[in-house]
């Protein structure tokens, strides 16, 4: 009797990069647990993640401070699906769309900055993400990995660090604990 072997389809993997930011509930432990969801992604392998940051909330909505990281993912999962399986891991952190003010307050934001070279111009995903070049909380994290690290449409990460040099952005200790960045809020406050 002969033996067939199945061998799985070879799918082509690209680099997709991803925001994390949290200022609800505990957002340190938020951002921890959303870097091992990442982990956990099908067909998709963490490669690197950033430091946690603290940074001043953009937009205008008072609000508290946010944690911010980045992480390096290698995927084979296309864009869409991407972009589907982090919205339903920011939706299992508890965050609910319909009901959050613009720009305001996220219990967990995963956003998809880059996927290979691709480009999209679709209001639903485009990619680059428009502004990951203007938030201090995405390129010092991005210039943590590679400052000459090249984003498709947006150049290098050197190149855009000067225009956010006025942002509020601070390394966070990898062994802080949650109460630590509470009492560093309300000092700075």
């Amino acid at each position: 009797m002969a033996y067939q072997t199945r061998h799985p389809a070879i799918h082509p993997t690209v680099i997709a990069w991803i925001s994390i930011g949290s200022n609800l509930g505990l957002p340190v432990a938020q951002a921890r647990h959303a870097l091992e969801a990442l982990a956990a992604v099908p067909e998709s392998t963490l490669l690197w993640q950033s430091h946690l940051y603290q940074t001043a909330p953009v937009g205008g909505v008072t609000q508290p401070a946010f944690i911010n990281a980045v992480a390096r993912l290698q995927t084979a999962l296309q864009p869409r699906a991407l972009l589907s399986h982090l919205q339903t891991l920011e939706a299992a952190a508890g965050r609910c769309r319909a009901e959050e003010i613009y720009w305001g307050p996220r219990v967990l934001d995963l956003d998809l900055l880059s996927y290979g070279t691709t480009r999209s111009t679709d209001p639903e995903l485009i990619l680059p993400h428009p502004r990951l070049h203007e938030r201090a909380f995405v390129l010092i994290p991005l210039a943590e990995f590679d400052p000459e690290l090249v984003i498709p449409g947006c150049g290098r990460i050197a190149d855009h660090l000067s225009a956010v040099a006025g942002q509020s952005i601070t390394r966070i200790p990898d062994n802080i604990q949650e109460t630590s960045v509470h009492n560093t809020r309300s000092a700075q406050a």
